[in-house]
């Protein structure tokens, strides 16, 4: 474990940014591991589409097992996405991260949604004292555990740059390794957030108005790239638009567009070699 979360946290430290993308299910972290990334994320939205629900309601008991599930699919380091924590107390916050450290897991995310439409982010003072408890949780590990902290401004409808950073900076104070405020709208916004702080940025793609490539978000100071639950959306999307095919016109040329068996097959283990 030592060694994966060592392995995870000098991605950080660059040059240049890395992807971390982000299966659903033992078979897409096979793939993805397969196709050469150096690391793996978890998506609750995949966790949750995989299990027919909506994303937000797992619990925390939920959410680790799955995190497990991917943590031994692959040699690879993995990073949860615990979402809020999963609870409004610093002391929960700082039980869920030995928890997910626990469990394997290289890192993990803490965001400041607070899971309620009514108000949907954080006060500043409780936001902090959550990443404060998440960072004194992570230094009397056994282990280092790589500790991002989210600023979810921009996808809760409060588009409001200067706040987000603000947010950010206090959480890089606080003693969080990786920052991310999710949606951010251009590239002038990544730019403005990269050079507002020194700790590794996180940027995710297929969320809100960011479409750039690994070179231009590198670029504008981004050392890290998740893909969030888009390929799982693109998985999903893709079996509801050949369903819908299929029952309304009869048709079946999405089957064209099939991987073939053996190619598959190829990312994943024999039969002899399976634990």
């Amino acid at each position: 474990m030592n060694d994966k979360t060592a392995r995870f946290r000098a991605l950080h430290e660059g040059p240049g940014a890395f992807i971390l993308p982000n299966p659903w299910d033992v078979g897409t972290a096979r793939i993805l591991a397969g196709s050469g990334f150096p690391a793996l994320a978890t998506t609750s939205a995949g966790m949750a589409f995989s299990r027919g629900v909506r994303d937000g309601g797992a619990t925390r008991a939920d959410v680790l097992a799955h995190c497990a599930l991917i943590v031994g699919a692959t040699p690879l380091p993995v990073s949860a996405d615990l979402e809020n924590g999963f609870g409004d107390s610093p002391e929960v916050v700082a039980e869920t991260i030995r928890a997910a450290a626990a469990i394997g897991l290289a890192g993990g995310s803490i965001e400041d949604h607070t899971g309620r439409a009514d108000a949907p982010i954080y006060d500043p003072f409780l936001a902090l004292e959550r990443i404060h408890a998440a960072v004194e949780a992570r230094r009397g590990l056994p282990g280092d555990f790589v500790l991002t902290a989210r600023a979810e401004n921009f996808l809760w409808g409060r588009a409001d740059l200067d706040d987000t950073i603000r947010r950010l900076q206090s959480f890089e104070a606080a003693g969080a390794d990786v920052l991310y405020a999710p949606g951010l709208p251009d590239l002038d916004a990544v730019r403005t957030v990269c050079s507002s702080v020194s700790r590794p940025v996180n940027v995710v793609i297929g969320i809100g108005g960011v479409r750039f490539t690994r070179d231009e978000l590198a670029a504008a100071g981004v050392r890290r790239i998740s893909i969030g639950s888009s390929l799982a959306r693109l998985a999903y999307g893709s079996v509801a638009r050949a369903a819908q095919t299929m029952q309304r016109e009869g048709r079946f040329d999405f089957t064209g567009d099939a991987m073939g068996f053996a190619e598959i097959g190829a990312f994943f283990p024999p039969a002899e070699e399976r634990d």
